[in-house]
């Protein structure tokens, strides 16, 4: 079976179990026997129809983060600080990590992290637009809303191979874009703090635009809640 097959296997047997509705979860551990848990979306895989396709967000969720949940609690075992401390201390000071482990904690905490914060910043509803603090951020860096987005999207665009671009505040607490590669954070990066995050790995479009990335980046700015990146520009910028 190829690479296609397998996505397209893996979407026709999570889309059987239907589409049920979701409460938003924290990037935090979860106090049972797991160290982690798959965060639910906070709505159902269709939602983002017809700009991200409901077969995509079931394979991407309940596939590819799910796999990162289940890596996790495999290196939870050897790895003690994945059990006790946060999520974005660790991804931060990631060379602190013993090097047998370091790869796989990057790789798999890494896509935890992504892919929640990805999840929440696509929640439907919210302003169209961004409002407040972040639309005078993003006039002050970019000239306006269009010129940043273009930047975020030559960003991902250029980014070879798989990854993610991002809108983020630096250390100068200014908006800065740049991509990362593979599952590599903000954090990771430049010590920045994400406002909103793109994922450009293949398995986020091909069902639906195949090779065509430009084509996912165009219909996925459709589904950014700019009430979550005013939060997370908030959060980041404080």
């Amino acid at each position: 079976m190829n690479r296609r097959d397998l996505i397209r296997t893996l979407a026709a047997t999570a889309l059987i179990g239907g589409t049920a509705r979701y409460s938003t979860a924290a990037f935090a551990e979860d106090a049972g026997e797991a160290a982690f848990k798959l965060p639910p979306l906070g709505y159902g895989y269709e939602a983002l129809e017809p700009h991200i396709d409901t077969a995509t967000m079931t394979v991407h969720h309940s596939g590819h983060h799910q796999a990162f949940i289940t890596n996790l609690n495999k290196l939870a075992g050897k790895v003690p600080e994945l059990k006790t401390k946060p999520i974005v201390e660790i991804l931060t000071s990631i060379d602190a990590i013993p090097t047998e482990s370091r790869t796989a904690v990057r790789n798999n905490l890494g896509g935890h992290f992504n892919h929640t914060f990805f999840w929440d910043v696509m929640t439907p509803g919210g302003a169209k637009a961004p409002t407040g603090d972040l639309a005078q951020a993003i006039d002050a860096a970019f000239g306006s809303k269009d010129k940043m987005i273009e930047e975020v999207t030559k960003a991902a665009m250029g980014r070879f191979g798989s990854g993610w671009a991002w809108l983020a505040v630096g250390r100068d607490k200014k908006l800065t874009v740049f991509s990362t590669a593979n599952q590599d954070t903000p954090h990771m990066e430049l010590a920045a703090k994400p406002v909103i995050g793109v994922d450009v790995w293949e398995h986020a479009y091909y069902l639906k635009h195949k090779n065509k990335r430009a084509d996912y980046l165009t219909a996925w700015w459709n589904t950014v809640n700019w009430d979550k990146a005013s939060a997370n520009f908030k959060s980041a910028a404080g």
